[in-house]
């Protein structure tokens, strides 16, 4: 087997037992741009009702989210009240503080540059709170009232002025002020003790995505697969020697609103007699879960890649389909407008498809559910350089199965359709319609066009006339395999009957 992983595994989405966990924090990204934090928060409680105080939550925290327990279960906590704060001091914060008061401004002298303080009075700060958030709950025209800019006013000798009179010099840190994103907690608890509560909590602002390098060959269709997972956090904290899991899959997960996440929790102890392989695959839930083999470290504001995906020597195939039909959102028409629409369908696209195809399975040295993610195709030229051949996305795909991907059209091959009769006779619900359809491989060596025809009139039909085989793949659509030698040029003939 020539497939590894690394250094992800799959594995259980465990909230392990405190004594199996380290004081690190733990996170699960999500593919819908949020992830599950899970912290350890050392407690000192007395018997009765206390104030904790907790500062290394994330800026994006869903509130109604939060949960905090004791994995001991040796204290019965009770949280009575919880208030989330995410205002860190910032000088139009501090404005607000010393509303009505008078401080400080430092401003240059024009002349010499040489700095000079003035007292001024804050009449109004013209601080305005920043939360999104707002527009979800109370709407857009409430965000936009309170989100109106509001320049300051300040009395100096008397006079008041729009504007700063210069930088500020507060006196001390306003003792309502805090540095960082807060929880703060009343908790009510059974008895006094000493120890280490679980916090999980929701938070938006990161996410992940799976991308695929595929290499082929200067010539043939094997492939070498690399896959790379890229971590963002952009929640305003950095996550030090963190455990990282990813779930992949459809998570649903309710929007806009801030809803709560009731967390799944399990215990799994690794068996520490048996050698660990470098990747165990389970399924968890519906979902996939990819595990980090070691602690990493997830600065705020960083974008970190690692490759979980490195696969030699998989087979694959290209296949070349034709699908003429050029009218645009067809699909969409109600089936009695386009039966009786004569001149629908009598436009054609000349281009070819050109299609990578893989199954995605152990003996083809793959075989591992692959998270949804862009794939780019390369093959290798005669100088041993790497070319780019196309790119495109593939969905959530599990192990065992194939997967066709689009990644352009062929320059040497050509096709055209072309309607030659029709014939509707409405007094007896029926419907004749013939086509003929050239294609033209320029290319120097053999190839197979998949001829793609989509049976658009009606549900009942018969293939009347063919000049070549065809296959049925889905209630109206039909398939023709055409083989081409180079330089040659070969037209395929089909009449179809319709009746309603």
């Amino acid at each position: 087997m020539l497939m590894k992983i690394r250094p992800l595994l799959l594995g259980l989405a465990a909230l392990l037992p405190l004594n199996a966990l380290s004081a690190a924090p733990s996170l699960t990204l999500y593919n819908e741009n949020f992830a599950v934090v899970r912290d350890t928060v050392p407690l000192d409680l007395r018997s009765g009702v206390n104030d904790i105080t907790f500062t290394g939550t994330t800026a994006l925290l869903e509130p109604d989210s939060v949960i905090l327990r004791d994995p001991a279960e040796k204290v019965a906590l009770q949280i009575l009240e919880q208030s989330y704060r995410n205002d860190p001091v910032s000088q139009g914060l501090l404005l607000s503080y010393y509303e009505g008061q008078e401080i400080e401004f430092e401003t240059p002298l024009p002349a010499t540059g040489e700095k000079r303080r003035v007292k001024g009075r804050i009449v109004r700060s013209g601080y305005t709170p920043q939360d999104p958030m707002l527009a979800q709950r109370y709407g857009h025209s409430f965000y936009q009232s309170r989100m109106q800019e509001n320049q300051p006013i300040i009395e100096v000798e008397g006079k008041l002025q729009f504007g700063l009179p210069g930088q500020p010099i507060f006196p001390a840190l306003h003792g309502d002020a805090i540095l960082k994103p807060t929880l703060n907690w009343k908790i009510e608890a059974s008895q006094a003790g000493k120890l280490d509560a679980e916090l999980a909590y929701v938070t938006g602002g990161m996410s992940w995505k799976a991308d695929y390098n595929i290499v082929a060959p200067e010539k043939g269709d094997g492939i070498d697969v690399v896959g790379w997972i890229t971590m963002d956090n952009q929640s305003g904290r950095t996550f030090e020697s963190a455990n990282i899991k990813l779930m992949a899959g459809d998570v649903s997960k309710i929007q806009p609103e801030n809803a709560m996440m009731r967390l799944r929790t399990g215990f799994a102890m690794a068996d520490a007699s048996s050698p660990q392989p470098q990747v165990t695959e389970k399924s968890f839930d519906e979902y996939h879960l990819y595990t980090l083999q070691r602690p990493a470290t997830l600065r705020d504001r960083e974008t970190k890649q690692v490759e979980f995906l490195r696969a030699t020597g998989a087979k694959s195939e290209r296949v070349y389909v034709y699908d003429g039909l050029k009218e645009t959102g067809w699909r969409n028409y109600p089936m009695q407008n386009i039966r009786n629409n004569e001149s629908f369908g009598t436009e054609c696209d000349t281009k070819v498809a050109v299609m990578r195809e893989f199954r995605n399975s152990k003996e083809n040295r793959l075989g591992i559910p692959l998270p949804k993610g862009k794939v780019r195709f390369y093959r290798k030229d005669s100088d041993g350089r790497l070319e780019f051949t196309g790119e495109n996305e593939i969905d959530h795909t599990p192990k065992d199965e194939t997967l066709r991907i689009y990644t352009g059209n062929a320059f040497d091959l050509v096709g055209e359709r072309l309607r030659t009769n029709i014939k509707v006779e409405n007094a007896r619900s029926m419907m004749d319609e013939s086509f003929k359809i050239t294609l033209r491989n320029r290319k120097e060596e053999p190839v197979e066009i998949r001829v793609v025809e989509h049976l658009y009139r009606w549900t009942t039909w018969e293939i009347t006339q063919s000049s070549l085989p065809h296959e049925k793949k889905a209630a109206q659509v039909i398939e023709f395999r055409v083989p081409l030698k180079p330089g040659e040029e070969k037209e395929l003939t089909y009449t179809v009957h319709y009746t309603w």
